[in-house]
């Protein structure tokens, strides 16, 4: 369907692709994989026609249909979110604008002359508006949008009064409706809540045409590709079966490959030793001609790349108490809006509490009462007197003052450290060699949590309270941001829609649910064994 021939594309000073080739079939579901800035959305936009390669060719079989998403979603604004999403339906989108001119034009008095023609017209267009499925369109949109955990008054509510996050949400559903022969999904799974996430797995997993994604998701990924097409170098290489596979199958390649490159390179020291030794023996010319002849044709084998990979280790936090939280008769609401009456609550010391519920449902609210940022209207949070806290929160990383360098914030909070220790937190959390002189305003999403994240572990709190924490974060630092907290000592108590964090991390549940709130012992892997569903909003 998808073909890319030998493929050459530079940013810049920047050598995205040298002669790189992948194809994508029907049917086939492919995640797309490499480094931050490795030319993942490049790729996309070359396969759009929205950039052209340097060399080589791009070509797509004719009339197939290509949906593309992308984190730039554009504006939105003077329409209900169902008609945004309809608009982008392919051709039924413009059969039903035709169908509403026509049926303006049936009402309009001056136009009383062409009356016939114009129901002649509008029986044609109806015919073929019912054949494309038109009437039916609507209850499929609002379908999607549901599956995206929009209620019906947002639905039906003005898109341009939406966040950024929910517009992405818009956008998404345009693609899903329309199912074109091919989607190109670049980070769907960022902005959506569990529920929300697992909805689109399920539907991508039922989803007919080619499908090549981006995501930093893993378990997501994990579920939905079964062939993985990694950017590395330039190149680009297909390894079948899902991410997890992959990553067992590049572990082993690479292994393969230093074994190699250890061989070789211990023949050509013995070989060069030889030619040392007797070049300067008449007896042996003849054989140190054909070694060093030899040497010349031989193709070397290069070592594998090293993979950039961070760790960071936790300074020792602290010890706290064992009461490490307490909330009493707590009671909390928003207007007429009540979200908590009379909670009871406690976290003890090394406790690894994950909150769980639907949006609206309190979590975030429960981390701000806990945190300080929000007070009870009635009722008492008491966090005991040897508690140190870091809160994570997502405002958190509007607060950083957009003049100041990666650096220069590190030295602001921690005046004390030395240049080199600080250096080293900053390569721990991905920022190596000049990335440490960007100003916070120029800074990505993801850099500005893992700069946020690096100034609250550095000094350690024993007491972690974490919204979102791995909203914009890649695989790579998820994973060491795992290992790091899987070694922690402390309490934790966090928010997050990753699985794979949630399962690593947590050994305690809180539900909350419009039924009341439920308490789990175990983590989310017992949490889900114990109710038979990933996320309190699946219940059947």
């Amino acid at each position: 369907m998808i073909k890319l021939e030998n493929i050459g594309k530079q940013n810049g000073r920047q050598i995205l692709f040298i002669e790189a080739s992948a194809a994508l079939q029907k049917g086939e579901k492919i995640g797309l994989v490499g480094p931050n800035g490795a030319g993942k959305t490049t790729l996309f936009r070359m396969i759009t026609g929205q950039e052209l390669p340097d060399e080589g060719q791009v070509s797509v079989d004719r009339g197939i249909t290509i949906g593309y998403f992308s984190q730039d979603v554009g504006e939105m604004s003077g329409r209900s979110a169902v008609a945004e999403v309809m608009d982008g339906a392919g051709p039924v989108s413009s059969v039903a604008a035709e169908l509403k001119e026509l049926e303006d034009a049936m009402a309009d008095p001056d136009r009383a002359d062409e009356i016939e023609a114009i129901i002649a017209r509008y029986g044609e267009v109806q015919a073929r508006f019912e054949e494309l499925g038109g009437y039916a369109l609507e209850g499929q949109a609002r379908e999607v949008l549901s599956g995206l955990s929009f209620s019906q008054e947002m639905m039906d509510g003005d898109v341009g009064a939406l966040s950024g996050g929910w517009k992405m949400r818009v956008a998404l559903a345009r693609i899903l409706l329309m199912r074109p022969d091919a989607m190109l999904l670049d980070e769907p799974s960022n902005h959506l809540d569990l529920e929300s996430l697992i909805w689109l797995e399920d539907f991508l997993r039922g989803y007919e045409g080619a499908l090549l994604m981006t995501s930093h998701d893993r378990e997501f990924m994990n579920r939905i590709v079964t062939k993985i097409l990694e950017i590395d170098g330039g190149g680009l290489t297909a390894y079948s079966g899902n991410y997890e596979f992959y990553e067992q199958q590049r572990a082993l390649g690479e292994k393969q490959q230093q074994a190699q490159f250890e061989r070789q390179q211990a023949m050509l020291a013995k070989e060069i030793k030889f030619i040392e030794r007797f070049k300067a023996r008449a007896s042996h010319a003849a054989q140190v001609q054909s070694r060093v002849k030899k040497l010349e044709k031989i193709d070397r084998v290069e070592p594998p790349r090293r993979r950039q990979t961070v760790l960071f280790d936790f300074p020792p936090a602290p010890r706290s108490g064992d009461d490490v939280v307490s909330l009493k008769s707590v009671r909390k609401g928003y207007g007429s809006r009540r979200i908590y009456d009379g909670l009871d609550f406690s976290i003890r010391r090394r406790e690894r509490w994950c909150v769980m519920g639907v949006n609206g449902a309190g979590k975030s609210t429960l981390l701000k009462l806990i945190a300080g940022s929000a007070t009870p209207d009635e009722g008492t949070v008491s966090v005991g007197g040897t508690v140190k806290m870091g809160y994570f929160a997502q405002h958190a990383m509007e607060l950083l003052d957009g003049e100041r360098t990666v650096y220069q914030s590190l030295e602001d909070a921690f005046p004390q450290a030395g240049q080199g220790s600080l250096r080293a937190l900053a390569g721990c959390f991905g920022f190596s060699g000049d990335d440490v002189e960007k100003r916070c305003r120029v800074l990505s999403g993801g850099e500005k949590a893992r700069l946020v994240m690096a100034i609250m572990l550095f000094d350690p709190p024993n007491f972690l309270v974490l919204d979102e924490p791995t909203n914009h974060l890649d695989m790579a630092t998820k994973e060491m941001l795992i290992t790091a907290l899987s070694q922690y000592e402390g309490t934790m108590l966090f928010v997050s829609h990753d699985r794979h964090f949630l399962a690593a991390l947590s050994n305690r549940v809180l539900e909350l649910t419009p039924d009341g709130i439920h308490q789990y012992g175990g983590g989310y892997t017992e949490y889900v064994a114990r109710t038979g569903h990933e996320a309190p909003g699946l219940r059947s």
